[in-house]
């Protein structure tokens, strides 16, 4: 299986994780970041703000939302153009248990199909509506509802075909739009606990999420959390 690391060329605070993943990753190579704050990338992005699927999104995309989800359509793209049944997306503030990455990728082996999704997530947080296999306390399910974050994932081919055409014009991060299998098509399952982790924090913070203080705050997380309560009422059945 081959590996793709999505790392901003550049980034001299990421640069020394994205080489240890290079080292700890099977078969890695870096894919070059989209950046969304360069207009001239992003020229050709059909988007919208939350306009376009139901439940709509309450909040407007960023340009840096914008990037990161194109920099996941280009590692699908490799997938599909790679001709392989898998490839394994990581972005470079992931950081890997070598031996239960291991355990994992023998249970995607062992359980996968090329048309499936799955997350390997920093938060043990899904609760199965399935669960397909396991080792140890190592569980590969199907959740109800989808977590959020896409620092590790192995996509299948046949995923990769789908995202893609379900992504040719998008209204919200690339995470939020995995949520919605209704509208995607796409079943998304997961392998916890896996020994992940995200160490953003540790090599200068999030590229993505910004901090909003003041009245402007509770308003926004009332809509947050009226949206997921939405998302929720659609939950994966198997």
């Amino acid at each position: 299986m081959k590996s793709y690391i999505i790392h901003m060329p550049g980034d001299e605070k990421r640069a020394p994780n994205a080489e240890r993943l290079l080292a700890d990753l099977p078969d890695a190579e870096i894919v070059t970041a989209v950046v969304g704050r360069d207009p001239a990338q992003i020229a050709d992005v059909d988007w919208r703000n939350g306009t376009l699927l139901d439940p709509p999104y309450p909040f407007p995309m960023t340009p840096a939302e914008i990037g990161v989800f194109q920099s996941h359509r280009r590692c699908w793209q490799r997938i599909l153009d790679s001709g392989a049944d898998y490839g394994l997306i990581a972005e470079d503030d992931l950081a890997v248990d070598p031996a239960r990455l291991a355990a994992a990728l023998d249970l995607i082996a062992a359980h996968a199909t090329p048309d499936m999704y799955i997350r390997l997530p920093v938060k043990a947080r899904e609760t199965p509506a399935q669960t397909l296999g396991g080792a140890g306390e190592m569980r590969f399910i199907l959740p109800r509802t989808i977590g959020l974050q896409c620092i590790c994932q192995v996509v299948g081919r046949g995923a990769a075909a789908r995202l893609l055409a379900a992504t040719r014009r998008i209204d919200r991060p690339v995470d939020t739009l995995l949520q919605m299998h209704w509208a995607t098509g796409q079943p998304v399952h997961a392998i916890l606990p896996n020994g992940n982790r995200e160490v953003a924090a540790e090599i200068g913070g999030s590229t993505i999420q910004t901090r909003q203080r003041g009245p402007g705050k509770l308003a926004r997380e009332i809509k947050r959390a009226l949206y997921r309560a939405r998302v929720a009422l659609r939950p994966q059945r198997p």
